[in-house]
């Protein structure tokens, strides 16, 4: 099957009983039908899953002694929770 926007040769992966064509060209994701709808399932089965702020424990608070005098914590970022999505679309 050919990328209907490049028209070079699509690639296949499977991923959790998912067949995902994608493009490595133009990284253009194609779904067959029904596809869809089981990302959606499991994506609300994991949402589900997953406690809500309401019901989560409040984290524990813990001091940083290496700000200086600005208040900055340096160089850390606060990294994006993953999600399953995550996995399933990495194609690298």
């Amino acid at each position: 099957m050919k990328c209907p926007i490049d028209d070079s040769p699509l690639s296949v992966s499977s991923r959790e009983g998912v067949e995902i064509d994608f493009c490595p060209q133009c990284r253009g994701v194609w779904l067959d039908r029904g596809e869809l709808d089981k990302i959606i399932d499991r994506a609300a089965n994991v949402l589900s899953a997953t406690p809500t702020a309401a019901t989560a424990p409040e984290p524990s608070r813990q001091y940083d002694d290496d700000r200086d005098d600005r208040g900055d914590r340096g160089d850390r970022r606060k990294r994006k929770k993953r999600s399953f999505l995550d996995d399933l679309f990495d194609f690298d």
